[in-house]
């Protein structure tokens, strides 16, 4: 799966280039220009990285770093500034900032900076999640229940790894849809609802009383997960 990077940035001519390159190197990338958007963006979806620019429109890009660190936000960021002081690159990193790229840089240096933060990343999470009888190899794409493979979609794998990314939160079936099917992808709620159920039948003990992906009345689902290890 392509990893998955959030653009902040104002100047439409620079998020156009960065957006585009980004996307040549094999990325899945959005963009916003503001930062109320991507406080709201980066807290309801998961990415990887986010390129923040420092000088944004609503709240600037310390602020909106302050945010997402208080919210609880894992997602890496690699700060954009114009701004070559070392105070300002200071701020940034005690914000929460993951690093830092001072304007005008180069693309192949910034391309080598987000290489060497995705694997930072890839190196910090698990391999294998599990709960109950369950176990999820995100390496191998597999699910896996009492030590036997059990056969999923490729659907049912990316929904299983939100959930399983993000326990105890709700997700409500609009991000379900933009994040496993896609944000262009035009799908009834039903559609949702009939994969979750598919899904609760290859994990739970009874699928009919979930124990583990619970459905949250009028929002979405939620995922318990009480007794989970990691690998």
């Amino acid at each position: 799966m392509s990893a998955r990077i959030l653009v902040v940035e104002d100047d439409l001519a620079i998020a156009t280039a960065l957006e585009d390159d980004l996307r040549l190197e094999g990325y899945d990338v959005n963009v916003v220009r503001d930062g109320p958007s991507a406080l709201e963006l980066a807290s309801r979806s998961d990415f990887d990285l986010m390129l923040l620019d420092v000088m944004l429109p609503g709240k600037d890009g310390f602020e909106v770093c302050r945010e997402l660190k208080r919210r609880g936000v894992g997602t890496s960021i690699l700060l954009l500034t114009a701004r070559g002081n070392e105070s300002d690159k200071v701020l940034g990193l005690d914000l929460g900032a993951d690093d830092y790229v001072t304007k005008p840089y180069s693309p192949k240096e910034l391309r080598a900076r987000i290489r060497v933060l995705l694997r930072r990343n890839a190196r910090t999470r698990p391999e294998v999640s599990s709960f109950g009888d369950c176990e999820v190899d995100f390496t191998r794409g597999e699910l896996r229940r009492g030590a036997r493979a059990v056969p999923v979609t490729p659907l049912e794998f990316k929904l299983l790894t939100l959930f399983v990314s993000r326990p105890g939160r709700v997700l409500t079936r609009r991000i379900l849809i933009d994040e496993a099917w896609g944000r262009d992808t035009v799908i009834t709620e039903r559609v949702v609802d009939n994969q979750i159920a598919n899904l609760r039948k290859k994990i739970e003990p009874s699928p009919a009383e979930p124990r583990f992906l619970k459905s949250v009345r009028g929002i979405g689902y939620r995922f318990d997960l009480d007794d989970v290890t990691e690998e």
